[in-house]
């Protein structure tokens, strides 16, 4: 898991370098401490650099780097030498400034190398600074170098080496009464000490260097810099005056060279944590389809679902904790969520897989609903007015006969849960974890299967009650209260078949229930569409409404079924081999409703801290799933019943 990773918090040991500066101060002495640039394999950007300034202020200077071994328990105060202040930007060379004033019991030390360094004439010691810096890096740790330094999280201290691999060096001596000599990144003397005396430069001769130094470091083309060294060369000017002209001669070349560039506007397509990497992981350990925005990521692939669990939570003596100091991967992603997440994706895949191997029969038949809270719900069939009744001139209007015909359901909660023990993931038995979510998405879709089948099945075979006093399923008239007409016993056949399609088609559409207006309505006009049988019908039923599938001699039904809509629907939960039913599409004539609060698959949930009840007493994450549903009939007009005699 190691590309698995948050942004790095690295500890690294950088050596100190710059070019010598004329400055003013107090004893002590003048070093460049870090400039723009790659070092030791890491690239510091100015921006960086320059948000990092406060950290250098007060940092301690230690002669020799600390033992490895012993640098958890800190520095030695015998090797302090002295502390660094004053720390300033300079644009010029893209760098830190500091001033180092000796300190400590190894002050002398320092002073004396200082010296010895900035004033010998001939070749002097290989001694110089390297600095000891915690750095905050990009997640992926393995691109080549220099990898890119986001942050500059502390500086530990600045140190007095021997032999600094970048040559890291005293630049120059502050003022304490002897004259200062400018020394190279080397610390080789830059001149010799009558040259010193005799240097005094011109504010011209400044100017020039200043000059050559800017132009140097704006990275502008050859020919803008000679523009700007024919307006300040040999003349004397302020700092800020040729600040300006840069400035200005950069935006004129972007302005001029942009276009050929950058042939759009910049667009951040994608932006991914380490929440993201481990999630994709997640995913893709456990089978579960990955979100789109994610198909791009390419994580270390995991081993199973032990390695995961200790990564996170550092649990490594199976405890059920989570432990910080031992958990590879310091976020904000918990075990439980990510393979909660997981797993739920896991379920809505396996309710498509099963949905079209047949299991969501009842999506054909029956209207789902969501709904905001769990109270009782209350399904409202309103009536027809049927024909407007004539209106006399200068006559009366006529209240109109309409009323409704509601349908009350309760919610019911469904649910369980699946133990994840704690010796399940020690023995890594990701097989079986990623079985649980494709049975707990079987065990969903067929609850909802039974429910609707049961609305064909309950109180034997005639169905629920209805508000109007009837059941579901009677023969009795509907000019009657709580008549439906709409239940025969004829065994299936295309002859019968039509016979329950012309039932269904006169059925009078609902005007008010009340005596008088029983069956008054006008026809609904509407066939069934779907023919519903057990598995020991389906064979019958295909060559009813699939004319080609027929072999008989006589084909008795292509004639009256060629070119009419319809679908044969096995329910897998009928069990008696003679009853059917039909029912129109929902669409157009809803009869079967299916509320839903929470969505109309089951939810996942994964306990297991340790706070847990369950972590404690069993040594078990639980996996629970949970399922809100209510079903109810509104109409019974679209729905047929065959009760044929055994």
């Amino acid at each position: 898991m190691e590309a698995i990773k948050e942004e790095q918090t690295v500890r690294l040991a950088l050596d100190v370098t710059g070019p010598p500066e004329p400055v003013e101060g107090g004893e002590g002495f003048l070093i460049l401490a870090i400039t723009a640039g790659n070092g030791n394999g890491w690239n510091f950007t100015p921006e960086v650099l320059q948000r990092s300034l406060a950290l250098w202020d007060g940092i301690d200077c230690f002669v020799d780097h600390a033992d490895p071994g012993a640098a958890f328990y800190g520095r030695s105060v015998r090797d302090l030498g002295g502390t660094f202040s004053s720390p300033e930007w300079d644009d010029i060379r893209q760098g830190i400034r500091l001033k180092l004033t000796p300190a400590g019991p190894s002050a002398d030390v320092l002073r004396a190398v200082g010296k010895e360094m900035l004033g010998s004439a001939g070749a002097a010691p290989h001694v110089g600074f390297s600095a000891d810096l915690l750095l905050r890096a990009g997640a992926d740790l393995s691109e080549k170098p220099p990898k890119e330094v986001r942050e500059i999280v502390k500086v530990l201290s600045v140190d007095l080496v021997h032999n600094p691999a970048r040559g890291g060096a005293f630049l120059q001596a502050l003022s304490d009464g002897a004259p200062t000599r400018p020394c190279s990144d080397k610390g080789e003397p830059l001149m010799s000490d009558d040259a010193i005396a005799m240097s005094d430069p011109s504010p011209l001769e400044l100017c020039g260097r200043l000059l050559d130094a800017r132009l140097t470091a704006s990275a502008l083309p050859a020919l803008a810099c000679d523009q700007i060294r024919l307006r300040f060369d040999g003349k004397v000017f302020q700092p800020d005056e040729l600040d300006k002209a840069v400035d200005s001669a950069k935006a004129l070349v972007s302005g001029l060279t942009g276009g050929s560039v950058v042939q759009g506007p910049g667009r951040v397509t994608a932006m991914f944590d380490t929440r993201d990497q481990l999630q994709a992981a997640a995913d893709d350990l456990l089978g579960a389809e990955r979100d789109p925005q994610l198909a791009g990521l390419k994580p270390a692939k995991l081993s199973g679902i032990r390695e995961l669990y200790l990564a996170l939570t550092g649990d490594v003596d199976m405890h059920g904790g989570y432990y910080p100091e031992r958990a590879r991967l310091a976020t904000t992603a918990d075990f439980s969520g990510l393979v909660k997440n997981s797993l739920n994706k896991v379920i809505a895949n396996r309710w498509k897989e099963l949905g079209e191997a047949g299991y969501n029969w009842w999506q054909r038949v029956a209207s789902v609903e969501h709904f905001d809270s769990l109270q009782q719900v209350t399904g409202t069939l309103v009536g027809t007015v049927g024909d407007l009744p004539e209106v006399a001139e200068r006559g009366e209007y006529q209240e109109l006969v309409v009323g409704d015909s509601p349908e009350t359901a309760d919610w019911k909660k469904y649910g369980g849960y699946i133990p994840l023990t704690l010796e399940l993931i020690d023995r890594d038995e990701t097989r079986k974890l990623k079985a649980y979510p494709r049975e707990l998405a079987a065990a969903g879709l067929r609850k909802i299967s039974s429910l609707v089948s049961g609305v064909f099945t309950a109180n034997s075979g005639i169905g629920p009650n209805l508000a109007d006093g009837g059941a579901l399923f009677n023969a009795t008239a509907v000019t009657t209260a709580g008549g439906h007409k709409n239940l025969l016993t004829g065994a299936l056949t295309a002859a019968e078949w039509d016979t329950v399609c012309t039932a269904v088609y006169n059925q009078p559409m609902l005007v008010k229930n009340a005596s008088g207006a029983y069956g008054s309505g006008p026809r609904m006009a509407v066939n069934p569409k779907y023919l519903l049988v057990p598995r020991a019908l389906q064979l019958a039923a295909m060559k009813i409404l699939y004319p080609s599938l027929e072999n008989a001699a006589n084909i008795y039904s292509e004639n009256m079924q060629r070119g009419q809509p319809g679908d044969v629907i096995t329910v897998p939960e009928w069990t008696d081999a003679t009853n059917w039913a039909a029912v129109c599409d929902p669409r157009i004539a809803p009869a079967i409703f299916i509320g839903e609060r929470f969505g109309i698959m089951p939810e996942i949930f994964l306990a297991g801290d340790e706070l847990s009840p369950a972590v404690f007493t069993h040594d078990e994450h639980r996996l629970k799933v949970r399922h809100f549903l209510a079903v109810w009939v509104n109409d019974f007009r679209p729905l047929h019943k065959s009760n044929v005699a055994g």
